[in-house]
């Protein structure tokens, strides 16, 4: 069978949706991604994850490269990221590379997480700005923590997405961005989305170059993918100012919960 015969259309204009909703929304994309490899095309949960940290890898390369010529990066926060979820990663990656992965317990554990990680980012989509304030209310009512406490905390952030990004590829979007806002509240939001963007490049490439070795990535999947994700954040930035976005977040927060329903109930 030759290259085109085995390309799959279906692949590039799934790609081209999710990467105009990361565009418009700034959703990660492994949210959108990997349920829709699973549900929709029936694919493997751990070569869905694997094949998605490639892919998000490889879509956060740009971002990061836009980021760090405005400046919006604090690499402090993604050296005391990095120190957690790095070594997190490679553990995740031996102990997927010592089980039988298409065993059912390896393929629920993928599969539940993976549903209450989009439970979660669903929640984050429309509850961001009470659950940011009620922190703040609460941290405000106790004497601030020291810098070295911060950092601690944020290696520890890093850590626990390590561990979650490896085995879901979800995460690193939503969930981190919501907790360094609590922890660093006095840093600009465009800043702390740049060093989380940066940071997910080294961590979503480790865990995808780990799948790799172990066999659960799809190149083919992935090249199509790309094929339609690249335009599609293009367009999806283009469109982004002339959209209702909190509209377009309470649609895609329906969404995720619904695939998370159905990801969990299955």
């Amino acid at each position: 069978m030759t290259f085109l015969e085995s390309f799959q259309p279906l692949y590039s204009l799934s790609g081209f949706v999710v990467g105009a909703l990361v565009g418009i929304t700034g959703v990660g994309g492994g949210s959108l991604m990997t349920p829709l490899l699973v549900l929709l095309f029936g694919v493997h949960p751990a070569t869905a994850v694997g094949t998605d940290l490639l892919y998000a890898a490889i879509t956060k390369t740009a971002g990061t490269a836009v980021h760090g010529m405005h400046g919006r990066v604090n690499w402090r926060v993604v050296g005391s990221l990095g120190a957690g979820s790095v070594p997190a990663a490679i553990l995740m990656l031996w102990l997927m590379a010592g089980v039988d992965r298409k065993s059912l317990e390896v393929t629920q554990t993928v599969t539940v997480a993976l549903g209450w990680l989009l439970v979660m980012t669903a929640v984050l989509l429309i509850f961001r700005p009470q659950v940011l304030a009620f922190a703040r209310r609460t941290i405000g009512e106790r004497a601030p923590p020291r810098p070295a406490t911060i950092a601690a905390l944020t290696v520890v952030l890093g850590l626990a997405l390590g561990i979650l990004v490896t085995l879901t590829s979800v995460g690193a979007g939503a969930l981190g961005v919501t907790i360094l806002l609590i922890l660093y509240p006095k840093l600009d939001v465009r800043e702390i989305v740049g060093s989380d963007i940066v940071h997910a490049v080294p961590l979503t490439l480790i865990g995808g170059v780990g799948y790799w070795f172990i066999g659960e990535v799809d190149w083919l999947m992935l090249l199509a993918l790309l094929v339609g994700s690249i335009p599609g954040i293009i367009a999806g930035s283009l469109v982004a100012p002339k959209l209702h976005e909190r509209t377009i977040r309470i649609v895609l927060a329906v969404t995720l919960a619904i695939v998370a329903w159905k990801l969990l109930a299955g």
